[in-house]
């Protein structure tokens, strides 16, 4: 935490969208930890709101277009590789695309607040070649709501956010826990239904 402040004690703004931007492409980067501390620091008068958001909004923005277009470019070049070894043949290509054109697209605006699966949503857009139009539409306004939430939390909570930080990681670790065994008896259920 203390690197994140000194980075952009360092960098200003240009910093908020350096790591913002690489932590989507997939590097280690606290990325709710960053926009609760910015809120933080604009309440304290040493970042200014509009600039610190911008940087925030844009970073995350750049940053999901870029996986986006690495999975557009890399996808079906990946499917036909290398698709095989990781059990993703052109078939679950084509079966992903479809889901997405159902309900897929609704992941790329809330997949933000679930760490791990905003950085995973981009990529498999641009490998099922969702179009850009439709990727921007349901990713930019997302992006919109989670860099708002986490940098308005940041701000409201002043010099108490990390402590509400922990809470939140804590609750949403129990959320995906619980969806994930959902899934699970949903999936197992789905295969003993298409059974002979």
């Amino acid at each position: 935490m203390d690197k994140i402040l000194e980075w952009i004690s360092h960098y200003g703004y240009l910093g908020i969208f350096g790591l913002l931007s690489c932590g989507f492409i997939g590097l280690p980067v606290p990325d709710e930890t960053l926009l609760m501390a910015c809120g933080a620091l604009i309440a304290q008068g040493k970042l200014e709101w509009v600039a610190a958001w911008a940087s925030a909004l844009a970073g995350s923005m750049c940053g999901i277009s870029v996986s986006y277009t690495i999975g557009r470019l890399a996808g079906r070049g990946f499917v036909h590789r290398w698709g095989r070894y990781v059990h993703f043949t052109e078939e679950r290509q084509r079966r992903v695309q479809a889901w997405f054109d159902r309900l897929g697209h609704w992941v790329l605006t809330f997949g933000y607040f679930i760490p791990g699966v905003r950085h995973f949503t981009a990529l498999v857009a641009g490998m099922t070649e969702v179009r850009y139009r439709t990727f921007a539409s349901y990713a930019y306004p997302g992006a919109f709501l989670w860099v708002s939430t986490f940098v308005g939390l940041g701000f409201y909570l002043g010099d108490n956010w990390r402590g509400v930080l922990s809470l939140i990681h804590r609750s949403l670790l129990v959320l995906i826990l619980a969806g994930a065994a959902v899934a699970l008896v949903v999936f197992l259920v789905h295969q003993r239904r298409r059974r002979p």
